[in-house]
């Protein structure tokens, strides 16, 4: 049987602000706890993922900004893993961490979409994971020239079009993913 970890991204306080409105956060968060619910009593890994900003004077660690959304519901058990870049990968201890408990299926949800999301997503597909992305489980902002929710609507897509390498890459809604774990 495989080893399965939910990976939860960049939901912190910074990030969801008055000045940066976020597509369904309540929903999304919703649907998080539940998945992290489910995996923690499967006896699969939930990694929660905060950006350390420090670099660029932002999400700076044991801030306001840094810290994990108070809505989400945050275990002992869960992993906490700083990352420095949109891709989570990069420089980070994700990796090791992952390799420890033998994981190599990850069900990926967070913010924002278009960024640190897809960034992670593309990272871990290279490196062969098998990847289920919860189409309904990550979030974003509007943008320029597009909705929020046409974001998420066109990464969806791409995800379940894109070629892996080794592994698998699938979006499923967090209901269908429920229903298996």
């Amino acid at each position: 049987m495989a080893n399965k970890a939910l990976l939860i991204i960049d939901m912190q306080k910074g990030s969801f602000t008055p000045e940066t409105p976020r597509y369904d956060t309540s929903g999304v968060v919703e649907r998080i706890n539940a998945l992290a619910e489910r995996f923690r009593a499967s006896g699969f890994f939930v990694f929660h993922i905060q950006h350390d900003g420090s670099r660029h004077n932002e999400f700076i660690p044991n801030t306001a900004s840094w810290e994990i959304l108070s809505e989400l519901h945050v275990s002992q058990e869960d992993i906490l893993i700083d990352k420095y870049a949109n891709d989570v990968f990069y420089n980070s201890r994700l990796k090791s961490e992952l390799e420890i408990r033998n994981i190599d299926e990850l069900f990926i949800t967070g913010c924002a979409t278009d960024f640190c999301i897809e960034s992670t997503i593309q990272s871990a597909l290279v490196k062969d994971y098998n990847i289920t992305v919860v189409k309904d489980g990550h979030t974003t902002g509007d943008r320029p020239h597009l909705s929020a929710e046409k974001v998420i609507e066109h990464y969806n897509w791409v995800w379940q079009h894109m070629i892996p390498t080794k592994g698998i890459l699938t979006a499923e809604n967090s209901e269908t993913i429920l229903s298996t774990i």
